[in-house]
């Protein structure tokens, strides 16, 4: 196909962000049913994980999360968000970003987003995703100049 010949076909190439929107609208609607938002054990697995992965000890972690969040956050406390046993005992949203920062672990903050139908990506990611946004917008913006240059042209012709 040249260059100059314009796509025609119903199912042209998604952009990057036209993409991310169908997936998300899709990835909504499968979370309505019942129980789809149960992500108790996903959450109490992942901080499991990123307790053995980080190089803290729980106690370390349990201090560290405390100065952050300006909280008293025991070992005993961590124990019960991880433990299969204290299904009840899970750990509250807002100390989820503090265990993340401290363990260098994000799934649990990832588990979170994409049950919400959301992306989470690191700071240089995501200004490299915005940087793609505005990009097209900008091949978007000149598209709708040439439009009305064609416009005008024609405009003017006819006179």
């Amino acid at each position: 196909m040249s260059k100059n010949k314009k796509r025609t076909d119903k199912h042209a190439q998604l952009s990057f962000f036209d993409l991310i929107k169908k997936i998300s609208s899709a990835d909504v609607e499968k979370t309505k049913k019942e129980g789809s938002l149960n992500i108790s054990r996903n959450i109490r697995l992942s901080l499991s994980q990123g307790i053995k992965q980080c190089s803290l000890s729980r106690r370390q972690i349990a201090g560290e999360m405390s100065h952050v969040v300006d909280t008293d956050i025991t070992v005993t406390v961590i124990d019960s968000w991880t433990a299969e046993s204290k299904e009840k005992n899970r750990i509250p949203a807002e100390y989820v970003p503090a265990f993340c920062v401290v363990t260098g672990f994000f799934e649990p903050l990832k588990i979170i987003s994409e049950a919400a139908g959301m992306f989470t990506l690191p700071g240089q990611e995501a200004l490299r995703s915005e940087i793609q946004k505005y990009r097209e917008q900008e091949k978007s913006v000149r598209a709708e100049v040439k439009k009305r240059e064609r416009l005008l042209a024609e405009i003017e012709r006819r006179k």
